[in-house]
């Protein structure tokens, strides 16, 4: 996949491409294409990065995603907004675990538990 210049994208564009990686890196880990997950992670990273860059810290323009279908991708939207809308994004996570569906319940249960105890700060 050819690199894309985020800076040229609207905020809209970002949230979507952002649920397009989620897609696409929620099937790399049932395959267990670590490889792929890996390259995947760093462009939604780059994404967060980039709306956080944005006038106003746009990492808010995730929470639509709460709703998306895909499992994987509330999950990343959820762990994506932490720092921007803690309780929503905190809710979610709530939601998530309760489901009981792995790998999903375990992820988000894993950054409730860091969060509760410090480890993980978002910034």
């Amino acid at each position: 996949m050819k690199n894309i210049d985020l800076d040229k994208l609207t905020i809209a564009q970002l949230a979507e491409r952002f649920a397009s990686l989620g897609i696409e890196e929620d099937k790399a880990v049932f395959d267990d294409d670590n490889a792929k997950y890996n390259r995947l992670y760093g462009q939604m990273d780059a994404i967060k990065e980039e709306l956080k860059r944005r006038p106003g810290d746009q990492r808010r323009a995730l929470q639509p995603l709460f709703d998306h279908p895909n499992m994987w991708v509330r999950l990343m939207a959820a762990k994506g907004t932490l720092a921007v809308a803690s309780e929503a994004a905190r809710k979610m996570l709530q939601a998530i675990e309760s489901w009981g569906r792995q790998p999903y319940a375990g992820d988000a249960g894993m950054c409730l538990v860091n969060l509760d105890r410090g480890i993980f700060v978002p910034k």
